[in-house]
């Protein structure tokens, strides 16, 4: 058995029969689509359409055909399908479910990294982050392809914000580049023990460790592989290895449990569960509560200049992804 919060995969074929069939209900009823982050409760990844990471989510929104997007994460995945979307309606089945890093920079950072570098200075956002400081920078990334589009950049000073530990990740792997960090993380991951860590791979030494980008300097050092929550699902999905210490919020589990049943793989996470609170109240009474009454309505929180900034940088991640 993989060590999950009470099993992943039973606890999504827990959901009642009767519950599907209102989703889906109420899915005709609205012309709706749910899209879920990897992140959140199993009952909610197993009624959603389309589960990814932050990336694919973003991606999608733009191509899929309803006029209601139910987007099963934080709020700034919320605001990215709506800038993404902004003819369509999209829901949020947990308003208050934020992400701190998501505010950790501020407008004088940028504004001194640019009047002290000039035009060859790119900022460059994490996806992770409000819809007005997205309106201040140049392009978004998301872990999954930060590396990719830093490395391609015409600019070579980056000011790389919110996350440290992302941005010290890209210059590790873009050393041509110089890379600015700023002073923000994710608490999540930043809390991850060391010391249990090394506890758990003494306790499975064959266990390969997969850690985000978003954790520590230290945390990394300890990993096979780093990358995004896809990438490290993919990652155990391929490899020939049966054990794997997993590195990041703890509601991934239930894809991995998914994409390598009868594989006889297990996972681990440390003593203490890597958990989102924030993730972890996106329920599934929650979920259908927003589908009854349309509750949740994302709007653009910024002028509108400011919107079509921010909106240029999502644009300009897909475009630079897409190469």
């Amino acid at each position: 058995m993989a060590q999950t919060r009470g099993g992943a995969l039973e606890r999504a074929a827990a959901v009642p029969a009767e519950t599907r069939e209102r989703i889906e209900e109420l899915k005709s009823e609205r012309d709706a689509v749910i899209l879920a982050h990897y992140y959140v409760e199993p009952e909610v990844q197993a009624v959603a359409d389309y589960v990814g990471d932050s990336f694919y989510l973003a991606k999608l929104a733009k191509t899929l055909p309803q006029q209601t997007i139910v987007l099963c994460g934080v709020e700034f995945m919320g605001e990215s399908a709506k800038l993404l979307n902004r003819d369509k309606t999209v829901l949020l089945p947990e308003p208050a479910a934020d992400c701190p890093m998501a505010h950790m920079v501020s407008r004088a950072t940028i504004d001194g990294a640019r009047a002290e570098y000039g035009d060859d200075l790119a900022v460059v956002c994490y996806v992770n982050s409000t819809m007005e400081i997205k309106s201040w920078s140049d392009v978004c990334v998301t872990s999954s392809n930060a590396v990719k589009i830093v490395r391609e950049l015409p600019q070579h000073h980056i000011l790389f914000i919110p996350d440290r530990n992302l941005g010290r990740h890209v210059a590790q792997q873009v050393p041509e580049k110089h890379v600015i960090l700023n002073d923000g993380c994710c608490p999540r991951h930043e809390a991850i023990s060391l010391a249990e860590l090394r506890e758990l791979k003494s306790a499975h030494p064959e266990a390969l460790t997969l850690a985000h980008p978003e954790c520590t300097e230290a945390i990394l050092a300890e990993a096979e592989f780093i990358g995004s929550t896809a990438d490290i699902i993919g990652f155990a999905e391929a490899s020939a290895a049966s054990e794997f210490i997993i590195v990041t919020v703890d509601g991934v589990l239930y894809e991995l449990e998914r994409r390598c049943a009868g594989q006889g793989k297990r996972f681990y996470v440390t003593k203490t569960p890597p958990t989102c609170a924030d993730m972890d109240g996106i329920t599934l009474d929650k979920l259908v509560a927003c589908l009854e009454s349309g509750s949740g309505a994302v709007d653009i929180s910024v002028g509108e200049d400011a919107a079509r900034a921010a909106q240029r940088t999502l644009d300009r991640m897909l475009e630079y992804a897409a190469r």
